[in-house]
């Protein structure tokens, strides 16, 4: 149970889709109530503001989670990830990730060269410095929920077909992939809404029961954005459900309003 709350606050802030004048703008804000049942878990929020880097005007996104009450007792969560990314190819330039879930800690920022396709992290605990070579559109963890949201192919996917890209993440570039399972109108605080589901790719073990445990419901609308997050387990589900937002770019489509 502790790790599948790390585990879920962590794809709440890294979950995405596909809009050609872009599916979100500076000001976004979401917050996410995730819980086991009727017991808090804790909270993820993602925002995007402003930035420069090196003279040019840059999203710099940040994705917070963190566990409350009984769950921050026994396994205390708290994460920062950061990304600054390029307005017009969706690329990232740095990011940031310093987390302490529940003893276990990093404290790194990475860099990455567009021109020589590396990135280069640095491990502040470790005091360390690494060089990768990385493929030319990776993305970081924080940045590829912000690139899938504006992928141009999201629309137009078939049952069972997914999306692939490459994500740079733990000192290693991985296939992050996300199948279209379908469409689903589900009820929420803020009324029904339309949505898109899809399963990320995950690995199988003893937190969850296969490869394709965690399922997403996202908004079908201009906005893509993430409604609700369940992650199947041995006993029971974890989900994560919109709490709140703000700064939306275009309107968001409910059906049936609470």
């Amino acid at each position: 149970m502790k790790k599948v709350i790390a585990l879920l606050l962590l794809f709440v802030l890294t979950s995405f889709t596909a809009q050609p004048d872009g599916a979100f703008e500076t000001g976004e804000y979401f917050k996410f109530h995730v819980h086991y049942g009727i017991v808090t878990a804790g909270y993820a929020t993602l925002e995007v503001k402003d930035a420069v880097i090196n003279n040019k005007k840059v999203y710099h996104a940040v994705g917070k989670g963190y566990t409350t009450g009984l769950s921050k007792l026994f396994f205390k969560v708290q994460d920062n990830y950061e990304t600054y990314i390029d307005k017009v190819t969706g690329n990232p330039y740095q990011f940031v990730r310093k987390i302490d879930e529940g003893g276990y800690k990093k404290d790194q920022e990475g860099f990455f060269n567009r021109s020589t396709d590396k990135v280069v992290v640095k491990d502040y605990r470790k005091k360390t410095e690494k060089t990768f070579a990385v493929p030319e559109n990776a993305q970081d963890i924080l940045s590829t929920f912000y690139y899938l949201r504006n992928h141009p192919s999201i629309n137009s996917l078939k049952v069972g077909e997914y999306i692939a890209i490459d994500m740079f993440f733990d000192d290693e570039t991985t296939k992050f992939k996300l199948k279209f399972m379908g469409r689903e109108d589900i009820k929420t605080k803020f009324g029904t809404i339309p949505t898109m589901i899809f399963r990320p790719f995950v690995q199988a073990g003893r937190v969850f029961k296969e490869q394709e445990s965690l399922t997403v419901w996202i908004s079908d609308d201009a906005n893509k954005i993430p409604v609700r997050i369940k992650a199947s387990l041995a006993v029971g589900s974890l989900k994560a459900d919109l709490e709140g937002f703000r700064g939306l770019k275009h309107p968001f489509k409910v059906k049936v309003k609470s």
